[in-house]
């Protein structure tokens, strides 16, 4: 590492009582797979952490979103906890307690410049928090969590689903994302309307329109109005492009290392 871990631990706010559990989380599987073993004897991979750390991720986020916005609809509860705990997000939070430097990488691959690489940075911030659920449990997560995954951003996303101007935001950043694959433009459709007139529900289809008719269906969304079914239906097929996206990066890392 290029950094003493007690630094890491300042910035993360939480000391670990048995540090080999924090030094398995910043083991990446390159390290690990490395036929020379690090000096240090440590072995192991953090992609266990990974996973559990992502689940324990989102039980706090949600819980944090659950408790402080009673008024909120399962929808909004779902939207900001998914771009709180997102990949993009997650990668910030590291760099902002400058994880990357602490990563014990494979030589090769940190030439490679892959500690700076914001999919190893989300995974492995990820992996952290699960060290730190193992070793402290919920309470040092929910502190972190709170400092550094919600804090600021977390008060703006909520003054958006309280104004409505985060409608528009999944359409726009749904067509910015197909115009630059050049696959195509989104159109929506209203495949069905329930409920009385005080209480419609519209569910929405959103395509992938490339030559001639509307082709291959992304996604369907649900709304009170015909809007928010929209920006719905564009969340979810957003989130499908990026994940599929993601694993196929994922796949093209493993295969190099």
């Amino acid at each position: 590492m290029k950094a003493e871990p007690t630094e890491l631990e300042h910035a993360l706010g939480y000391s670990f009582g048995n540090p080999q559990v924090l030094v398995r989380a910043l083991t990446h599987r390159s390290l690990a797979r490395e036929s020379v073993q690090p000096k240090d004897g440590a072995t192991g991979d953090n992609e266990r952490l990974e996973f559990l750390g992502d689940a324990v991720l989102g039980l706090v986020v949600a819980e944090a979103l659950f408790a402080a916005h009673p008024e909120w609809s399962e929808g909004e509860l779902t939207r900001v906890r998914a771009q709180l705990v997102s990949r993009e997000h997650m990668a910030v939070v590291a760099g902002a307690v400058g994880l990357g430097s602490h990563l014990r990488l494979s030589r090769g691959e940190d030439r490679g410049g892959l500690r700076h690489k914001a999919t190893v940075l989300s995974n492995a911030i990820e992996a952290v928090i699960g060290a730190m659920f193992l070793d402290g449990g919920l309470d040092p997560v929910r502190a972190f969590v709170g400092r550094r995954v919600m804090g600021e951003i977390a008060e703006v996303l909520a003054e958006e689903v309280r104004t409505g101007a985060a409608l528009g935001n999944y359409k726009s950043a749904l067509q910015e994302h197909l115009q630059a694959a050049r696959v195509g433009v989104p159109v929506y459709r209203v495949r069905r309307e329930s409920g009385p007139d005080h209480r419609k529900r519209f569910l929405v289809e959103v395509r992938l329109k490339n030559a001639g008719e509307p082709g291959t269906a992304l996604a369907r969304g649900t709304g009170s109005t015909k809007k928010r079914a929209e920006q719905d239906a564009a969340r979810r097929a957003l989130e499908k492009l990026i994940a599929a996206s993601s694993a196929s990066g994922d796949a093209e890392e493993q295969a190099a290392t």
